[in-house]
């Protein structure tokens, strides 16, 4: 299965290609292989990486499906304290409602 990515990260523009490996390379997590076109990730790169492939599956995926019956009830009912405490939060600072 491909990624999805937003249409301008996968739409090749030299500009937006350039701008992410810069910010990349800035932050220390890909270097550029001398004399080629090609970039390796660092140590710190790889250790980014692993920390939010398990970010994604251990606490991002459960919770987006969260709210559907097959999840554990005890699951559930966190992410309901969740959304009150939110919800709480919003009418107490006195937040818009987005449009």
């Amino acid at each position: 299965m491909t990624p999805s990515f937003p249409r301008d990260r996968v739409s090749g523009k030299p500009g937006v290609v350039h701008y992410d490996l810069g910010r990349l390379r800035l932050n220390g997590l890909i270097e550029r292989i001398p004399d080629s076109n090609t970039y390796a990730l660092t140590a710190d790169g790889q250790r980014v990486a692993i920390f939010y492939t398990k970010v994604h599956n251990r606490l991002l995926r459960p919770l987006l499906v969260g709210h559907q019956p097959p999840a554990p009830a005890e699951l559930r009912a966190a992410l309901r304290t969740i959304d009150q405490h939110v919800r709480s939060y919003i009418d107490h600072a006195r937040l818009r409602k987005a449009a």
